[in-house]
């Protein structure tokens, strides 16, 4: 990422001494500088995406720093320009502020106060091209990349396996836990296949009343019971030349499972109230949270179904197993949300950053989804991530890394029901040092262990 690399300062200023100040200031608080004494002589070194901020004086011998500030807000408007000024000249800097500038310093001024302002502009500056990478990215993806998000192994494979299937007529079953984006790798099969072109009909079945599973998926005709006054053309016929996603399938009642499984094998369902077979062509994606096989075993799904069904299956990742696709996932969603709601796309700052990574996302990716609304938005939402929580000072490298650790020592434990053996081994590390860092870190994992049982 870009912000893996420093940024630099560009220095102008025609006074040697105090050019030569200024420089040596920088230099001691970490910043390369590259130092000019005219803005005729800096031009070079300005560009779009330059990894730079600006620091120029306003009074020059040639073109002055006010005049050649507007210059760089047509080549890079978001690059950071810091104006020195002298005492007679603040009323100036102050317009050029609201011009675009990004601030001033007055002349004197200590090294300390020029290199706190610095620091800020390229901070700034770090996060500006940051986004711009982000969004370079997102804007390269393509066909099946730019739907399935993410630079994960575990998303590479599902993308892997969307493309090996979606060209097939294979039936499919997608797991994946509440949010993970089942719907979306369903459209995303569908419409990468020969049936693009055909109906794309989602039915969550876990959101039908039993009375009316059957009515929804097959149809009825006039009269087949106290208030069908209409035929109803169901999902599967509705779905014909095209694909019918089932989600939630685990929730559909046994009876109807009986009806869905004997339309799978004839490819031909009958309407409620009629005795006449109606062939149908349809694709039909699977999806669950709970694993079938598990279900049919204590006779809560159908074998026969689950083996109907189950010709090829998907396993969608939870979000906090692949930690590295969100900041990309949540640029993406701030940039949907920028759109939808007719605001500008804030900056992802380091804070909410740190955040986004250490918090365990039960929600996952939906959930992710409805913190960039809010924080598109401005609004506070309940929990964590707040809008307002993400605009304090920047949580340091340390504080970073145990936030980052502590989600991941946690997970570990909880998908071992807090067995600590277990997820040491996970982690790749002695149990003696797991049980130091559950101690640094101050997790609860008998807290973890009352809540698998």
């Amino acid at each position: 990422m870009t912000g893996e690399l420093p940024i630099e300062a560009i220095y102008v200023e025609d006074d040697n001494d105090v050019r030569a100040g200024g420089v040596q200031a920088l230099k001691l608080a970490g910043f390369e500088v590259r130092a000019f004494a005219s803005a005729e002589a800096a031009r070079s070194a300005v560009h779009p995406n330059v990894r730079a901020i600006v620091v120029c004086d306003v009074k020059l011998g040639g073109i002055s720093g006010l005049d050649w500030a507007a210059e760089i807000r047509g080549i890079d408007s978001e690059l950071p320009v810091i104006l020195i000024t002298g005492h007679g000249d603040i009323a100036m800097a102050v317009q050029a502020m609201r011009d675009g500038a990004y601030d001033f310093i007055e002349k004197p001024c200590t090294s300390e106060h020029l290199v706190s302002v610095i620091k800020r502009a390229a901070e700034k500056r770090r996060l500006t091209l940051e986004i711009r990478e982000l969004r370079t990215a997102l804007a390269d993806l393509h066909a099946i990349e730019s739907t399935l998000l993410g630079r994960s192994p575990q998303i590479r494979k599902v993308r892997k396996l969307v493309e090996a299937l979606a060209p097939t007529d294979v039936d499919v079953t997608i797991y994946g836990e509440t949010g993970t984006g089942k719907d979306v790798v369903a459209r995303c099969l569908h419409s990468h296949s020969s049936r693009r072109n055909g109906n794309y009909v989602a039915v969550n079945c876990g959101g039908l009343p039993e009375a009316l599973v059957e009515s929804e998926l097959f149809g009825h005709e006039v009269g087949a019971f106290t208030g069908a006054t209409r035929q109803r053309i169901g999902k599967f016929e509705f779905a014909n030349g095209g694909t019918l996603f089932l989600d939630e399938i685990e929730s559909m009642p046994l009876s109807v499972q009986v009806k869905l499984l004997r339309s799978l094998q004839d490819r031909a369902i009958e309407r409620i109230g009629s005795n006449k077979s109606i062939p149908t062509n349809c694709r039909v994606i699977a999806a669950s949270k709970v694993d079938l096989i598990q279900l049919s075993d204590r006779k809560l799904f159908r074998a026969d179904l689950y083996y109907r069904i189950g010709v090829a299956f998907i396993e969608l990742p939870p979000l906090r197993e692949r930690r590295e696709d969100i900041p990309l996932l949540f640029e993406h969603f701030t940039l949907e949300a920028a759109r939808r709601f007719n605001r500008e796309a804030p900056l992802l700052t380091d804070k909410l950053h740190s955040q986004l990574l250490s918090h365990s996302w039960p929600g996952n990716v939906r959930e992710l989804r409805n913190v960039a609304d809010r924080f598109v938005l401005g609004v506070a939402g309940e929990g964590m991530l707040r809008t307002s929580d993400c605009v304090e000072s920047n949580p340091s490298l340390p504080q970073r890394l145990e936030s980052i650790e502590r989600a991941l020592v946690g997970d570990a434990l909880r998908k071992r029901n807090g067995d600590v053996q277990s997820a040491a081994a996970s982690l790749g590390i002695p149990k003696q040092t797991l049980y130091d860092k559950i101690k640094r870190l101050g997790i609860d994992v008998d807290l973890i262990r009352e809540k698998a049982g």
